[in-house]
């Protein structure tokens, strides 16, 4: 007798092909049995008559490293069809741990109380051991953590010939131990800091382990084509396999762009570079306030940066590298004041939703400045959403062939970027059922097995006998039906057991660590 027995669904099976009307059986953890004739028996059956049935989706590019510990059950995630996140993306991870880490991951990751492991088997014992998790968690290894863990205090400098093997070998016994490749932040502190020699050997380091680099490059504005060209070349030189982290161009007056970072990643591809990319389906962003500060601000401590904020002559030459950058991508200059919004102030809630412009006139200063205010008395978290992009170019990008799905979701507040709750509808629903912009097969496909194929994973993102049952029954018409809610999905397996059964949450934990 099977498990579960899911019976005339009609079957998207990840590999874009045309759907198939079928009956699909589920024993323990695996399909076991796809067909119309066979299957007899089942301990539950569920009827997809009129409904569709999906591989699990799988997230290319997630921050859920924290929100596992907090939230295990990962409703947030599984109310999406999410079955699969991969984390430690922007080189932004949780292990292994090291004075200071906790602190610098915060505004992302969100915060944890009581980090009780030290690397990366300890941190999946704790994920594993504290009660389960909803869904699966692949992880890639951060460059921030890898860096913290062997420079300390110089951190945010760059590394000696010496200590770039010591960052090699640690990386080397990381990837030995499990993790899925290596991710690398640039834009950020202290991966800002890396030189290209010490990139370059970190990803020869992935290479012969056959693993991913996942980036998010250094300047993803003004100077988008030159930070492009860098990790390119890079995965070039090296034979590494990347994937381009949310790719787009920042500001109004880079759209142009677009098709030049397009035409230079294909033409990598053609000359025989393993590049791919990924996309959330929004034209806005969101990360941390702070990060609207140059890269030597954000060298500092966060007391140190708050103090700089809070002295007049500090200010103005912070205020001049801003509106004038030199070699890093300043949001500020290129997004400007009235497209950048606090999302989510620990110390000034009355600020959540309002523009820097808004806050500006509100505080009767110039909106450079009243950010200088908010930040230089803020100790706790500031995240902010700024518009990234136009429509036109976000279709454009979403269209080709390269990309795939990632939410870039983080959950550091609680007031999170919609892209956190609602990415995996609004790509399916709005942009491929209502927009058009893909056929329906093959949207399913960037966001089950073409990413299960682009990580490694060999047992998962596909509707095929033997393979781990992670599945989604749904229908399609009522996909987001309200709004920008997720709707429409009714029944989800995750490794052979209902998570979501009728529409409701069953408090089963079948997630692993991949």
């Amino acid at each position: 007798m099977y498990d579960v027995l899911i019976r005339n669904g009609l079957i998207y099976d990840g590999t874009g092909s045309e759907p198939f009307r079928s009956d699909i059986a589920v024993f323990g953890d695996r399909i076991a049995l796809i067909g119309k004739n066979g299957i007899t028996r089942a301990k539950r059956v569920i009827d997809a008559s009129g409904r569709a049935v999906f591989p699990g989706f799988i997230d290319m590019h997630t921050h859920t490293d924290l929100l596992a510990l907090r939230d295990r059950d990962m409703k947030v995630r599984l109310s999406q069809g999410i079955t699969t996140d991969v984390s430690g993306n922007c080189g932004i991870g949780v292990f292994p741990v090291s004075s200071g880490l906790d602190t610098a991951v915060e505004d992302v990751l969100g915060e944890h109380e009581g980090w009780s492991w030290k690397d990366y088997r300890g941190y999946r014992d704790a994920l594993l051991g504290g009660g389960g998790i909803g869904i699966n968690e692949a992880f890639l290894v951060s460059h921030t953590a890898i860096r913290l863990a062997v420079l300390g205090k110089n951190a945010s400098s760059e590394a000696s010939d010496e200590d770039i093997e010591k960052m090699a070998s640690l990386l080397s016994s990381i990837l030995d131990e499990g993790a899925w490749g290596f991710s690398s932040g640039l834009y950020y502190a202290p991966c800002v800091f890396a030189s290209r020699k010490e990139i370059r050997r970190l990803l020869e380091v992935v290479r012969d382990h056959g693993k991913i680099f996942s980036v998010h490059h250094r300047c993803e504005g003004d100077d988008v084509l030159e930070s492009l060209e860098e990790v390119l070349s890079l995965a070039s030189e090296t034979g590494v396999r990347i994937e381009i982290s949310h790719l787009k161009a920042i500001g109004r007056r880079n759209q142009d762009k677009v098709p030049e970072m397009l035409e230079m990643i294909e033409d990598y591809r053609a000359k025989g570079t393993d590049v791919k990319f990924d996309q959330y389906p929004y034209t806005f962003g969101s990360t941390s306030l702070f990060s609207l500060l140059p890269p030597q601000v954000l060298a500092l401590s966060r007391l140190e940066q708050r103090l700089a904020l809070s002295l007049e002559n500090e200010r103005d030459e912070i205020r001049r590298e801003m509106e004038e950058p030199d070699g890093w991508d300043s949001i500020y200059a290129m997004a400007g004041p009235d497209d950048i919004s606090v999302l989510y102030l620990e110390s000034h809630p009355e600020y959540n939703g309002m523009t820097l412009t808004e806050i500006g006139k509100k505080k009767g200063r110039l909106p450079i400045y009243a950010l200088f205010d908010l930040l230089s008395e803020e100790p706790g978290l500031a995240v902010m959403s700024d518009i990234t992009q136009s429509e036109e170019n976000l279709i454009k990008i979403m269209k080709h062939p390269l990309m795939s799905f990632g939410s870039d979701s983080l959950y550091s507040s609680p007031v999170p970027h919609p892209r956190s709750m609602h990415a995996a509808v609004r790509f399916l629903a709005h942009y491929v059922r209502d927009m058009h912009v893909m056929p329906f097969e093959e949207g399913i496909r960037r966001m089950t097995g073409e990413n299960a194929d682009r990580i490694g994973f060999c047992d998962r993102g596909y509707i095929r006998e033997g393979m781990k049952a992670d599945i989604i029954v749904a229908d399609i018409p009522r996909m987001g039906e309200d709004g920008d809610g997720n709707t429409g999905f009714d029944e989800i397996l995750v490794n052979g057991q209902l998570a979501l059964d009728n529409g409701r949450f069953t408090g089963v934990r079948a997630g692993e660590v991949l």
